[in-house]
């Protein structure tokens, strides 16, 4: 039964809405278990009973009609969250007969709850006339679909799959305010129309899209449809006489099905219909595609194939760019893709964006921590999201509770237009602090730094009052290129950052890749990123990045003597002393040169929990140490960062966090080396406030977190604040301690709305 439940599964993940995909379910299922009645029912969370959503075999017309309670039998099956068979269900007490419904004939049933990350979504039921237990291989099937179905029906509404989807082609067409659970990844609200960033090369990703102009459209396909035919062409010459005569006939179906009575002409009239020519010619392809391979004939479903490679010819040329085919934007942007990266700003205006979501990663992902630095609204992790019917929707990006809301009623509008208004005013009070020393009320000074990478964190990081630069991630200017920077062109972005800051020191990371910070022109494709080829074991495989990037840095600091170095990922004193010898390496071919280079102070960060217990042997090698916390706790909690099934999972003040940050602090004062945090946990009030208790000299952060950071250490004694750590020191459960740091926040007047709640260590996302 795989190839039926993966047939099942591709049919689910294609189809056009919630509803039909439900539909297909039903259909499918009683075709496969001969059964004559299989029907889903999902949880109204509000009222607690189960709505009838789907079937095939009942009465269709009672579809969202009427709710089953906790005391019937479909509500019995989601209380035992296990599968229930019954030789004769209409004899169980739990069995409640619903008037015109159908289910008179029916005896045996099947009934298996619908999971989602320990959450009731629904139950999955089978029925059949005769009295009979479904046999464990019945049972066994409808629990793996069930599992497949829990991740789609997770992140559904009642609304959607009762009423459709959420658009259709219809001018008419009723349009409800839909509203997606994601993970907060850069506090603010941000409205705007919906931009789908389009995929290179994935037909199955490309969203619907209008065009304005069908006949120019047309134009355009045709065009790009003549290369194709034309390279086909000149493959089919280049290898005559090479291919047996029946290989050959393959160019020749191929130039077939691009012709205006097959494919070519089945796309044409979609852009006819108004749809631009990506969307169009990912809609007729992918039909196909599954039309093959659901036919039994081997040779024919591999023919899905040949049109899949077909379509990805086309969709090259598609989406090169062309004069005269020049995409607008509208004014507001909420950027939207399946998985963001900081490459995403050069594709569309960055001056319009205010806002991103991004079906993939988590609060801690790369791109979360790039949209703190640049203050841009996000959500992350916003499964379910129906991609390829956003584009131009209306979209309010909630960042401070992980929701999306998609076509927004003008109640909802007006209700988040005040939010913002109320963040404004916020952002307002908290500029006089910008220009105010970081002191407690009993006069402990804690520097805070900022973290950095892009050019325009320069005058906003001057502006809100950072002491300095905490983490400058040289990555994110080779991220924004297609090829790796040359020696001259990081010297002259890294001078700019120098010069910007000083005579206050920089800290710049030597480039960090791998694990979720990925280059477009230098992929690392591993099962296991984050414990794979990242960080300062690629830089020591490729010394000769590595040297031109030191080289650049160097240069980069002459005559302003305010570059710090850092490396990161150092699991090892092999790893560390290997590097130390390129930077001297480095800074002697540069004297050599005639350049006047002083030795910049060399730091490495404590990522991974192996440099935790080697604090005192690294710290007697180099000057200073950073606390990357985001990476810490990932690794000492083993929980991906941008996995979103585990996010939950990732706390901040979770005791063997706290445990493990306070023997670095110890540690390294005790070889009288400084060390610092620049993680996410730095840029969190209630994490400022312990580590500053702690005892760590300086705190960076984002930018946009400095003032409210910098709010509540002038709003305390250093005293207290040892105070709290030891109490909460003394806890071992996390959420005891956020409950602790929380009511400290909140007697100190400064946790509330509008802004990022105020936990690092997070809990779950808004659900849809």
């Amino acid at each position: 039964m795989l190839n039926e439940l993966r047939n099942i599964v591709e049919e689910v993940n294609h189809a056009p809405s919630i509803r039909m995909a439900l539909d297909k379910v039903v259909q499918r299922v009683n075709q496969l278990l001969d059964t004559r009645v299989c029907s889903v029912y999902m949880l109204d969370e509000d009222t607690g009973r189960y709505t009838f959503v789907a079937t095939e075999g009942l009465n269709r017309a009672s579809i969202g009609r009427f709710s089953l309670g906790k005391d019937s039998l479909v509500g019995w099956v989601a209380a035992r969250e296990e599968p229930v068979r019954l030789e004769d269900a209409q004899v169980h007490p739990n069995f409640h007969l619903i008037p015109d419904l159908g289910e008179e004939p029916f005896h045996a049933f099947l009934g298996v709850p619908i999971i989602h990350q320990r959450r009731r979504v629904g139950v999955l039921v089978v029925q059949s006339r005769e009295k009979r237990l479904f046999d464990e291989t019945e049972e066994s099937f409808l629990v793996t679909l069930a599992a497949q179905l829990a991740a789609i029906l997770a992140y559904a509404s009642l609304e959607e799959i009762i009423q459709g989807p959420v658009a259709t082609d219809s001018p008419h067409a009723v349009r409800k305010e839909l509203s997606f659970g994601g993970v907060p990844g850069a506090g603010g609200i941000a409205m705007g129309a919906a931009v789908v960033l389009v995929p290179s090369s994935n037909l199955e990703a490309i969203p619907s899209r209008s065009c304005q102009d069908p006949e120019q459209e047309r134009h355009f396909f045709d065009r790009c449809l003549d290369q194709v035919r034309q390279d086909i062409k000149v493959l089919g010459k280049q290898l005559a006489g090479r291919l047996p005569a029946q290989d050959m006939a393959l160019f020749d179906a191929y130039l077939h099905m691009l012709g205006n009575d097959a494919l070519g002409g089945e796309v044409a009239r979609r852009i006819e219909q108004g749809e631009w020519a990506q969307g169009a010619l990912s809609q007729v392809i992918m039909e196909h595609v599954r039309n093959f391979q659901q036919l039994e004939n081997d040779y024919l479903r591999e023919r899905a194939t040949d049109i899949k490679d077909l379509g990805l010819r086309i969709l090259a040329y598609l989406q090169k760019p062309q004069a005269g085919h020049e995409q607008e934007y509208p004014a507001d942007i909420v950027l939207v893709g399946e998985e963001l990266t900081p490459s995403a700003f050069n594709l569309v205006p960055e001056q319009r964006i205010r806002g991103l979501v991004s079906v993939r990663g988590s609060r801690n992902s790369h791109m979360a921590i790039v949209a703190r630095a640049l203050g841009i609204p996000t959500v992350m992790g916003v499964m379910r999201l129906p991609l390829r019917r956003l584009e131009n929707a209306q979209v309010i990006v909630d960042g401070h509770h992980g929701a999306v809301i998609v076509r927004p009623s003008a109640s909802t509008l007006r209700r988040y237009h005040r939010l913002a208004e109320r963040e404004r005013d916020l952002a307002e009070d908290l500029e006089s602090l910008w220009d105010v020393p970081c002191m407690t009320l009993d006069g402990h000074h804690v520097p805070l730094l900022v973290n950095t990478g892009l050019m325009s964190d320069i005058s906003r990081s001057a502006r809100r009052g950072a002491e300095g630069v905490g983490l400058y991630r040289t990555e994110l200017p080779f991220q924004l290129r297609e090829r790796f920077p040359t020696e001259e062109e990081q010297r002259a972005i890294y001078r700019e950052h120098l010069k910007a800051f000083a005579p206050k020191m920089v800290t710049m990371r030597a480039l960090d890749i791998g694990g979720d910070k990925s280059l477009p022109y230098f992929p690392i494709e591993e099962d296991n990123p984050f414990l794979g080829w990242r960080g300062i074991r690629v830089t020591l495989d490729h010394p000769e990045l590595f040297l031109a990037q030191l080289r650049a840095m160097l240069k980069a600091s002459e005559g302003l003597g305010n570059l710090r170095i850092m490396l990161p990922m150092i699991s090892s004193l092999g790893e560390l002393d290997e590097a130390l010898e390129l930077v001297g390496r480095a800074s002697q071919e540069l004297k050599e040169e005639g350049h006047s280079i002083r030795r910049p102070a060399i730091g490495v960060m404590i990522e991974v929990p192996a440099a935790v217990y080697q604090v005192g042997e690294l710290a007697a090698r180099i000057d200073f140490l950073s606390v990357g916390s985001n990476d810490l706790i990932q690794y000492l909690l083993a929980v991906d960062r941008n996995n979103v099934r585990v996010a939950g999972l990732y706390r901040s003040y979770h005791p063997a966090v706290l445990k493990a940050l306070q023997q670095v602090e110890r540690e390294a004062h005790a070889q009288n080396t400084e060390v610092s945090v620049c993680g996410e946990l730095a840029g969190d009030p209630g994490g400022a406030l312990l580590l500053m208790a702690m005892g760590y000299d300086a705190l960076s952060m984002s930018v946009a977190n400095l003032p409210r950071v910098k709010q509540v250490l002038r709003c305390v004694c250093l005293s207290d604040a040892r105070k709290l750590l030891d109490q909460v020191m003394t806890m071992d459960n996390a959420q005891l301690i956020e409950q602790c740091i929380r009511e400290e926040l909140e007697q100190l007047g400064v946790l509330g709305m509008p802004m990022e709640d105020a936990l690092a260590g997070g809990g779950e996302a808004v659900k849809a």
